[in-house]
C-alpha cells in the first residue's frame, strides 16, 4: 500500500464557528491534527481546505493545502477534490480521511486504519472502540457498529453502522471512529454514488456505502481519539495539549 492522508476542513461549523483556526496551545487545530497524522509516519498529509483562511494557516505551518469548493457536501468528496491535484498521476492508491477535529489523535490510532486492508476484498477500513456502558450505548451522538471480533481477531467486517444501541443482547458493543482508509477506487466509486436511504434516515454516510455492497471493515483500538465539537471541547483540548507540552 502507499497512503496519502487528506484532511477535509471548512469554516461552516454550526456548534463551533471557525473551529479549524481555533488556537489550542498556540497553533491551530488543524495544524494540530495535521502534526499528528505526519508523526503517524504512514504517507504524506495534506489539508483539502473549503476557505483561504485554513489553507493559510497550513502553509504558514509548512503543510500542503489544496483549495476545494466549499459547496461540496462532505468530506469525502473534499477529499476525493482533493486529489486530483495531490496526485493527479494516482500514484498512491490507498486515501486515508482523517477528520480535522482530533487534535489530539495517537499516531498509533491512525496507522490501524490501514489494517482491515491486508484484505484485498475489502474497499474501506475503520476504527471501532469498545462502549463503555449502557448510557454512551443509548446516546445518539454516538456511532455505533454492528461487527463482531474473532478470538484474538484485531479486524472484523461491518454489517451496520447506527445511532441506536446495536446490536442488541448481551456481549461487546463498539463506538465506531470516523477515520476512513479508502482504497483509491473505492473512494472514487463512493463519491459517484447517490445518497442512499439507510443513509438519509441515519445520517450515516458510510451506510451509502454498504447499501451500495461495497465491504467495510473495522479494525478495534483501545479506545477513540477525543473529537472537538463543543466550546467546553475545545477548552479540555487546549488543557491536554498545554500539559503535554509543559518541560
Amino acid at each position: 500500500m502507499t497512503p496519502i492522508v487528506v484532511i477535509p476542513a471548512r469554516l461552516a461549523a454550526t456548534r463551533l464557528p471557525g473551529k479549524p483556526l481555533a488556537d489550542i496551545a498556540g497553533k491551530p487545530m488543524i495544524v494540530r491534527v495535521m502534526e499528528r497524522a505526519q508523526a503517524a509516519g504512514i504517507g504524506p498529509v495534506a489539508v483539502a481546505c473549503g476557505d483561504a483562511a485554513i489553507a493559510d494557516a497550513v502553509r504558514a505551518a509548512g503543510g500542503r493545502a489544496v483549495l476545494t469548493d466549499p459547496d461540496l457536501p462532505s468530506g469525502s468528496d473534499r477529499v476525493h477534490a482533493a486529489l486530483a491535484t495531490l496526485d493527479p498521476t494516482g500514484q498512491h492508491d490507498v486515501v486515508v480521511n482523517l477528520q480535522g477535529d482530533f487534535p489530539t489523535l495517537a499516531p498509533e490510532t491512525l496507522r490501524a486504519a490501514l489494517l482491515p486492508l491486508a484484505d484485498p476484498a475489502v474497499d474501506i477500513g475503520t476504527l471501532v472502540a469498545p462502549i463503555a456502558d449502557d448510557a454512551e450505548a443509548a446516546t445518539a451522538s454516538f456511532v455505533k457498529a454492528a461487527c463482531a471480533f474473532a478470538p484474538g481477531a484485531a479486524v472484523a467486517p461491518a454489517l451496520y453502522f447506527s445511532r441506536a444501541a446495536i446490536p442488541w443482547g448481551d456481549g461487546p458493543r463498539w463506538h465506531h471512529i470516523g477515520i476512513y482508509a479508502y482504497r483509491r477506487d473505492a473512494l472514487a466509486r463512493f463519491v459517484a454514488l447517490p445518497e442512499s436511504p439507510l443513509e438519509r434516515r441515519e445520517k450515516l454516510e458510510q451506510l451509502r456505502a454498504l447499501e451500495a455492497g461495497m465491504r467495510i471493515a473495522c479494525a478495534r483500538v483501545a479506545h477513540g481519539p477525543f473529537g472537538v465539537d463543543t466550546p467546553a471541547d475545545l477548552e479540555r483540548a487546549r488543557r491536554i495539549l498545554a500539559a503535554e507540552e509543559t518541560p
